[in-house]
């Protein structure tokens, strides 16, 4: 259970939500009242900005980060973050979440308990069960499945987290959090508390995540460890080649014992010479491109580039 005093931040990307960031803000003041702290990112949007009435009013304290364009929810977290680290040094806690009403506010108090643990410095939501079509769940099946051939790793949570300031000052360090912030924090070899959670229907509208984005996220991933991707492609690209050499020896084999119909041969060696140079250029390009990627430090202040307005916002109402 939450301690009556435990204070904490509320980090949470909005892009053209009006309504759902509305309801959300409420939520969290009816059932947590003065000890949170809303730190709302607006992710570029036009036609329904976040407005700082919409915490006042809903009996929240925070700050509506506004930025210069929309950069996508992973990197509007990220600023997020860098923004608390830099501005709010009392914050203990550091809660991260969708502003849509999936990620429950109600559930904030079982990930706050595994961060008691002192073995814990971050402590994510893996989802019980989804409100979602069966095309999604298909394609995030798919999608762990590849994550785990290509890096040798498990994902099997998202943005809903509950992160201890000292990871906060560990994560945000890592450019890797501002490409895929679960891929960054796996990469961060920070401790995981994996705790199991519900989520949750929409408060309104419709997602704004199609097919396409829901891919280019998959593919973000991948990049974090875009070194361990390409090792084993190359690895990959090495067994096609060896298979390709072995059956070129075959195929002469079976030529010259007189086997090979006319044509056969010709057409099966040059269709296997090709395989083998297309992979060994493929495993050459691996290996320097392996020698390229490295993993480097963020730096301090990088958010602040983002930021087109910071409005602070005290709760006009007593906290429910």
């Amino acid at each position: 259970m939450l301690e009556p005093n435990e204070s904490f931040v509320v980090v949470t990307p909005v892009y053209e939500d009006h309504v759902a960031s509305t309801r959300l803000f409420t939520e969290l003041a009816r059932l947590y009242g003065d000890r949170v702290y809303v730190v709302a990112v607006d992710d570029g949007s036009i036609r329904e900005p976040v407005q700082p009435f919409q915490l006042s009013s809903s009996g929240v304290s925070g700050v509506v980060l506004k930025l210069r364009r929309n950069v996508g929810h992973q990197k509007a977290i990220a600023v997020g973050l860098g923004y608390v680290e830099e501005n709010l040094p009392d914050a203990q806690r550091v809660i991260v979440m969708d502003s849509d009403g999936e990620d429950l506010p109600e559930t904030i108090a079982t990930l706050l308990e595994a961060t008691r643990d002192e073995n814990v410095d971050v402590a994510v939501a893996r989802r019980k069960s989804r409100v979602e079509t069966l095309r999604f769940r298909a394609f995030y099946v798919v999608y762990k499945f590849i994550f785990q051939l290509l890096t040798g790793r498990t994902i099997s949570f998202g943005n809903f987290m509950a992160i201890k300031v000292s990871a906060l000052h560990r994560l945000n360090a890592m450019h890797e959090v501002w490409t895929h912030v679960a891929a960054g924090l796996i990469a961060s070899k920070l401790r995981l508390a994996v705790c199991p959670i519900d989520r949750g229907p929409r408060y309104a509208g419709q997602s704004k995540m199609n097919f396409v984005g829901l891919t280019l996220h998959g593919f973000r991933a991948l990049m974090v460890f875009a070194e361990d991707v390409l090792v084993r492609v190359g690895l990959m690209c090495v067994l096609v080649s060896s298979a390709s050499i072995v059956l070129a020896v075959v195929a002469t084999l079976l030529k010259l014992a007189g086997y090979a119909t006319p044509g056969w041969f010709s057409m099966a060696l040059g269709v296997l010479f090709l395989v083998f140079l297309q992979t060994g250029t493929l495993t050459l390009m691996t290996l320097m491109l392996s020698g390229i990627v490295r993993g480097t430090i963020q730096k301090p202040g990088a958010y602040r580039e983002y930021l087109a307005g910071v409005t602070e916002v005290t709760a006009d109402v007593a906290p429910r």
